[in-house]
């Protein structure tokens, strides 16, 4: 179809770009006879994110309120895309403007300066492009007007994190993309970013071709971050050492060590012209010396932290060579342990490997594995944003790991489905069984990824909050002798544990296995570390900055968070000002001295957010007990208005850096229309607190007489919101908060309902084999139960009690067990609903190597239904329970008996569940026994339909 037809406004003419993802046509506008520039997706059905990129940079465009800009004129529906309509003032890409005709010096320099300006707007209007290059910058071939086009990326917050992504799906265009926008470095995106794409352009510009030049977008990412490009003028001697100097500063890999203003850019390249047009030649000049920023800026750098840097990059070398190793990061929040460990991050590039993070969270501990589901989803998004072949490459690598068990890793970490397809369902086990086999199975998958081209590192946060089951599964890890190429690395609270912790007692246990674990514990920040960062914040010598740092050292005791919050609100609040005329920062050293300021850092931060509309205060309260992660559609049912109202509240919040996007989709709700409002509860976005600290300061902002009902209302209203077929998936976090306020519940029908949940939790904790929560959830759904639950919930009470025993064994709480088998066995209505909790004794005694109790209580049991043994079985009780399989086999193969039909008899299915539990028990300790019990099994599936294990026993 053509554009003409789909867009009848216009008539074409030209068509000026064509790329897999865009097309650029010239156009009549036949209203006003006058051309424009129209933009179009290319292809019939755009991505979600590609839908976003178009209207953002419209929506951006259109605020931008100053020439250097391509204006947009409007945004009009296109198929079932956008079509972006532009002024046309007559210009081309700069690419195909220099591919034409080479810039002169002069011309470079005219080109330089007149971008340098639209930066300068772009910081005005807080802006950060976030994709310069010379095809977004357009040119009028005879005036020489330059102007930016192409804002699909760009950001209006002041800060951006970029999440880590295969380099095939980074935001920008690789060649040009500055260090902190590969997300592989510690470092968050502000308009410096764009000064190091300008400096690439500039370096193009001048030399004609780019700094680094490779096929390979992970080595090019690699050279981003730590390559040192060969400077512009020893390529070719025409080119000024000043100039190159100016385009070397550009390209610095850190932000700090760029320029830190266009105006002081500008003022260099002036300097340059006018020093060229007066003698035709450019003497060195020191550079930056009008280059004053007057927006408040602290340093993202390391203070202080440089041995363990270093231990940690050894630690990564060693691991890299085949080890397998466990580093924690210890201390107290605030203090740096984040921002230690993602300096990892170059060295992991460069031997290309997969760094992925996971972080637990105070108010979902509940939640089992929750830190390393966030890591290993982590993982699978990487591997998704790979190429096809690639992740072919991974399918395979999968499947073939996992054989035909992908479905109890996909219960797990269901992304991975997208990756390896639907799996089929697995045999149910018994607790220790289904542990086995998990274990075995999540050791297989983590070993596909940790191999000598592509080691591993896997970072998991405020472990001091983790639950059992992933403390086991990190001992897991460590335990495995086969592993290695794997660098487990762990921060945590020290002022949050004790020696009888469960995450000390882990610890200890992974010591002893031999394992390798090292420890880094981080001191506070000295006095002159964090004098360095007040004096770089304030660009000022460090005896000026001197009498501010004393006061932030008393009050925040070195500590990093707490020192750069308090910075920040000294600015906020106006006793830290740039003053304009004089061009550097001042302090009223006297206002703040008198200033009744709190040395508690969440207090502090409480303050801060105080200062936000009331509206964002109470959006920020919902979001803390969500967790430290959360999503725009959760947040939006509890906050019990559209997605759209929800985002518009938070925006403040953003905009301040409380809070920080995780993906770019936050940018489809900064400006929607009445149709996109409708289908705005279908996007997905998520959001992050920018410290524990900041969501430990919102949660405080509510009373705490109010915290349980505040809990409880939340998990309601995500309850009457979460469709029926879909609550499984989330029971973890529906019952999560809804148990938070069990005393709130009178009615005994909601309290019942709300067993009910906790009895689907529990099952799901259990396929997941995390007892320890599946425990939690049992307890909780048995204090729910009204005081006669035997008689008025009976199935409800029967299940959770039975699994509560299940548990409880698993846990190794033997006494409990007998006391919940006792009360089941009490309570039950037949002797062949006790089969599992007798099942479950049977196997508890085998665990402590009690057989012979084992197999009395099998016997026990089997006898009450009418199957009895031999007290010492002969030769020919064997003879005569084979004879009696062989003659019920007649006329059958062994085969066949995988295809009887499912047994329905409820008592032989007991009888059966009871006689596969003893298998082993009689094989070891009573031989003469174990031949009858299988044929008893055999005999019982021949007759009555078919058991996993029939064709195996027979045979």
């Amino acid at each position: 179809m053509s554009t003409r037809t789909l867009l009848p406004a216009y008539e074409h003419l030209q068509l000026l770009h064509s790329s897999s993802r865009t097309l650029v046509y010239r156009a009549l506008h036949l209203a006003d006879k006058k051309t424009v520039i129209i933009k179009l997706l290319n292809c019939d059905y755009p991505t979600f994110s590609e839908i976003v990129n178009f209207r953002n940079q419209y929506t951006i465009a259109k605020n931008l309120d100053f020439p250097g800009i391509v204006k947009p004129l409007t945004l009009e529906n296109y198929g079932n895309g956008l079509a972006l309509i532009m002024e046309d003032f007559g210009g081309i890409s700069l690419s195909e403007y220099i591919d034409k005709q080479p810039l002169s010096l002069d011309e470079f320099l005219l080109l330089a300066i007149a971008l340098t300006q639209i930066l300068e707007q772009l910081y005005r209007h807080r802006a950060i492009h976030k994709d310069i290059k010379p095809s977004n910058i357009i040119i009028h071939p005879q005036s020489q007007q330059i102007k930016l086009t192409d804002f699909s990326i760009s950001s209006l917050l002041p800060r951006e994190t970029q999440v880590l992504q295969s380099p095939n799906v980074l935001e920008g265009t690789l060649a040009y993309i500055s260090p902190e926008q590969t997300g592989r470095m510690n470092r968050g995106i502000d308009y410096r970013s764009d000064f190091y794409s300008v400096g690439v352009t500039f370096y193009q510009l001048l030399t004609g071709q780019l700094p680094f030049v490779c096929d390979d977008p992970m080595e090019l990412v690699h050279s981003h971050l730590a390559k040192i490009p060969t400077p512009p003028h020893t390529i070719k001697n025409d080119i000024p050492p000043v100039l190159s100097d100016i385009v070397m500063k550009l390209m610095a890999k850190t932000a700090e060590q760029r320029y830190q203003s266009a105006l002081g850019l500008k003022s260099d390249l002036e300097n340059c012209l006018s020093l060229w047009q007066q003698t035709g030649k450019i003497e060195l000049f020191e550079l930056g010396k009008r280059d004053i920023s007057d927006r408040f800026l602290i340093p993202e750098k390391l203070y202080g932290r440089e041995t363990e840097v270093q231990t940690l990059l050894t630690a990564f070398n060693r691991v890299a060579n085949g080890g397998c190793e466990l580093m924690l990061v210890a201390r107290f929040s605030g203090i740096g342990k984040t921002a230690v460990i993602n300096e990892v991050h170059k060295p992991i590039v460069r031997q290309r490997g997969y760094f992925i993070k996971g972080k637990f969270d105070q108010f979902q501990r509940n939640i089992p594995f929750y830190a390393f589901v966030q890591a290993l989803r982590d993982l699978m998004g990487q591997l998704l944003g790979e190429s096809d072949v690639q992740l072919e490459t991974w399918k395979s690598k999968i499947l073939t790991a996992l054989g035909e068990n992908g479905r109890v890793i996909i219960e797990v970490i269901p992304k991975l489905e997208r990756i390896i397809g639907s799996q089929p369902a697995v045999p149910e086990l018994s607790g220790s069984a289904a542990q086995n086999r998990f274990n075995l199975l999540f050791q297989k998958f983590i070993q596909v990824f940790t191999t000598a081209e592509h080691p591993l590192v896997m970072f998991i946060d405020d472990l001091q909050w983790a639950d059992s089951a992933s403390l086991k599964l990190m001992q897991l890890l460590m335990s495995n002798s086969q592993m290695g190429y794997l660098l487990l690395l762990g921060a945590y609270r020290d002022n949050e544990v004790f020696p009888a912790h469960p995450l000390m007692l882990t610890l200890d246990e992974i010591g002893k296995s031999g394992a390798t674990l090292n420890t880094i514990t981080l001191a506070p920040l000295s006095q002159g570390d964090l004098n360095c960062l007040v004096a770089d914040t304030l660009s000022c010598e460090l005896e000026l900055a001197l009498p501010l740092t004393e006061l932030v050292y008393q009050k925040t005791k070195g500590n990093p968070f707490f020192a750069t919050q308090f910075l920040k609100g000294l600015h906020e609040d106006g006793w830290i000002t740039f003053d304009l005329d004089v061009g550097y920062w001042q302090c009223d050293m006297t206002g703040v001295c008198q200033l009744a300021l709190t040395d508690d850092v969440v207090e502090f931060m409480a303050t801060r957010l105080h200062e936000l509309p009331e509206k964002t205060q109470q959006i920020l309260k919902l979001a803390a007990c969500i967790g430290n992660q959360f999503d725009l559609a959760t947040l939006a049912i509890v906050y019990e208005q559209s997605s759209v109202e929800a985002a518009a509240v938070l925006w403040i919040g953003l905009q301040e850096g409380f809070v920080l996007p995780i993906s770019d989709s936050y940018k489809f709700f900064q400006e929607v229309n009445e149709k996109e409002q409708e289908e705005s509860e279908e996007v997905w976005v998520s959001y992050k607190f920018l410290h524990d600290r900041v969501q430990q300061a919102a949660y405080s902002l509510i009373p705490n007489e109010q915290k349980q009902t505040t809990h409880y209302r939340i998990g309601q209203r995500l309850l009457q919101n979460t469709p029926p077929e879909i609550q499984e998936e989330r029971i973890f976090e529906l019952v999560g908060q809804l148990n938070y306020g069990t005393a709130l519940i009178s009615e005994q029908t909601e309290r019942d309902e709300l067993a009910k949940l906790n009895l689907i939790a529990c099952r799901k904790a259990k396929s997941a084999t995390a007892y320890g929560a599946g425990r939690e959830y049992a307890r909780t759904g048995l204090s729910l139960l009204g005081n006669n639950p035997w008689q008025e919930q009976y199935e409800i009470a029967f299940a959770l009690c039975e699994l509560a025993a299940e548990f409880a064994a698993l846990c190794g709480d033997w006494q409990e067990m007998d006391r919940l088998v006792g009360e089941v066995v009490a309570n039950s209505h037949s002797l062949v609903e006790r089969a599992n909790v007798y099942r479950i004794q049977i196997q508890a005694s085998a665990s402590r190597n009690q057989l012979a109790e084992a197999i009395a209580i099998a016997l026990d049991f089997l006898q009450q239904l009418g199957i009895t043994f031999p007290e010492n079985p002969t030769d020919a009780d064997i003879a005569n329970a084979f004879a009696t399989v062989r003659e019920s086999m007649v006329g059958r193969e062994v085969e066949d008996l995988l295809d009887l039909p499912e047994m329905k008899d409820s008592e032989k299915m007991a009888i059966l569940q009871i006689a596969k539990s003893i298998f082993a028990t009689t094989y070891i300790s009573n031989p003469q026994l174990f031949p009858l019990v299988i044929c008893l099994a055999v005999s019982l599936s021949i007759q009555y339909g078919n058991s996993p294990a029939s064709a195996y026993a027979y045979s």
